[in-house]
């Protein structure tokens, strides 16, 4: 039996991409990603998620980054495995892979093109935690899925003793405030301190403000340091310097998400010499207008490796 430290979902945690190289998975390049993300102050780290490329990795390369990561990582922060899908049986074997290969928690998100109704999302979501006994956290982005976890269900399956947190990505501030508050009334769900961190870079202050714990970035591949710097000023209470911190990152920010998500972030580790610029189909290379737009920005805001 794997020994593990508890788990609290906080800090700034890195959506870690996957380097291609050859059509492979380059692991020399995931170590030195690892690498320049401890080193940088980088809470946590989250392989095979959105920004990993998860959809078109195979379950043997899926298993294999994982198993990576934690290799890598040494024990020095922990590892949160994406393991989720539009396939309970597939999510449930993501999952217990990702408790065997030593990760500390794993991340499912909604099943996606299914459209599961809210009770069939409950049933989803609770059937996994029932059977992996690993720290789930699930994540709710809308404009991906196509489902949305509304904060009644969302309070419903976060009662299981398993399913520790939230990665909120509806960009929806207002739903967000009525899940804070439905979560605050419920002492059970207040003493097991369950949490909701950012899943969107440009509204981390604004979750952290609602009470949110920290962040799971993208653009935290190329700025680690400064979405660190964020994070942690808030919740050492230095709130007018986490606030400038969120303010600077912004037009950062909009030029890492101007294509889809991971087309900029990988565009920029490659200018920066941690990997090479390539994607698997149906992602491909950045649009010359938009790399343009991306290489001025990096010089702006002084990004190196």
């Amino acid at each position: 039996m794997i020994s593990r430290k508890p788990f609290r979902l906080g800090g700034s945690i890195v959506a870690l991409m996957t380097p291609f190289r050859r059509g492979a998975v380059d692991e020399e390049a995931l170590k030195r990603i690892v690498e320049f993300q401890i080193r940088n102050g980088t809470d946590a780290l989250l392989p095979c998620g959105t920004t990993g490329e998860s959809a078109t990795l195979t379950h043997r390369e899926h298993r294999r980054v994982v198993e990576l990561v934690v290799e890598y990582s040494r024990g020095r922060v922990p590892v949160i495995a994406g393991t989720g899908s539009n396939s309970t049986d597939e999510a449930l074997e993501l999952t217990q892979h990702a408790l065997e290969a030593g990760c500390d928690a794993a991340l499912l998100i909604s099943p996606y093109y299914n459209k599961p109704t809210q009770a069939g999302l409950i049933k989803h979501f609770t059937l996994v935690a029932d059977r992996v006994k690993i720290p789930q956290i699930l994540y709710n982005i809308p404009a991906r899925t196509g489902v949305n976890i509304m904060p009644d269900t969302m309070a419903a399956i976060a009662e299981h003793p398993r399913i520790v947190g939230l990665k909120e990505a509806t960009g929806n501030i207002a739903q967000l405030t009525q899940l804070m508050s439905l979560l605050q009334s419920r002492p059970a769900l207040r003493k097991k301190s369950f949490a909701v961190v950012s899943g969107e870079d440009a509204l981390t202050y604004s979750i952290m403000a609602l009470g949110g714990t920290g962040v799971i970035s993208a653009a935290a591949n190329v700025v680690p340091k400064r979405m660190a710097d964020l994070v942690h000023h808030f919740s050492a209470g230095r709130l007018e310097a986490s606030r400038r911190v969120q303010l600077e990152l912004l037009e950062l920010i909009d030029v890492l998400f101007i294509e889809t998500n991971p087309i900029p972030a990988k565009t920029a580790c490659a200018l920066m010499g941690l990997c090479d610029p390539e994607f698997r189909l149906p992602l491909c290379e950045m649009a010359p207008a938009n790399f343009e737009k991306l290489k001025k920005a990096l010089q702006k805001y002084h990004v190196r490796r």
